[in-house]
């Protein structure tokens, strides 16, 4: 039997230490898309140094004698997902399923998560951060761009979740 997920404002409570410590102790706070970046520049930097070494934006995170991989942003990403890992192990939701309304296919709601996906990951290069790295640590220390991500991020959420809604009814 699955167990109750944790009280919300206990979570908020944590969220916000753990938002805390990030800053304290890295000088950066959370936030994933750096991260997948920084992966993504490391694979391309083994089969084609010369790529990363020659293009400015990437050759800041792995060019020359940089490593990629050497950042806390990674430890972040594994902790993040073996945090996930273990909690759903304990709290016995570890299971391989796809979760959708009966109204559309297991394909299609992959073929909808993948293009969602790949919007939200250009959209968080192009606002250089993910909604983690906005919402949270942006809005944090009070910018404003990341309080206006936040706010545009909610409104098209409501917005596309009426459009789309057909495909969640249960």
């Amino acid at each position: 039997m699955e167990k109750r997920y944790i009280n919300p404002y206990v979570g908020g409570v944590v969220l916000g230490v753990v938002l805390f410590l990030s800053f304290f102790l890295t000088g950066g706070g959370l936030g994933a898309s750096g991260a997948i970046n920084r992966v993504q520049v490391g694979i391309v930097d083994l089969v084609a140094s010369f790529h990363v070494d020659t293009n400015i934006y990437l050759a800041k995170m792995g060019g020359g004698t940089l490593n990629a991989f050497d950042s806390a942003s990674i430890w972040m990403l594994l902790g993040t997902f073996l945090g996930g890992l273990i909690s759903g192990f304990f709290n016995k939701r570890l299971k391989i399923e796809t979760r959708k309304g009966e109204g559309i296919s297991n394909k299609t709601r992959w073929i909808m998560a993948f293009i969602g996906g790949a919007i939200m990951g250009f959209g968080a290069r192009f606002a250089k951060g993910c909604t983690s790295g906005q919402g949270l640590s942006g809005g944090a220390v009070m910018a404003v761009g990341s309080w206006v991500f936040m706010f545009s991020l909610f409104a098209a959420g409501y917005l596309f979740a009426y459009l789309f809604r057909k495909f969640w009814r249960v």
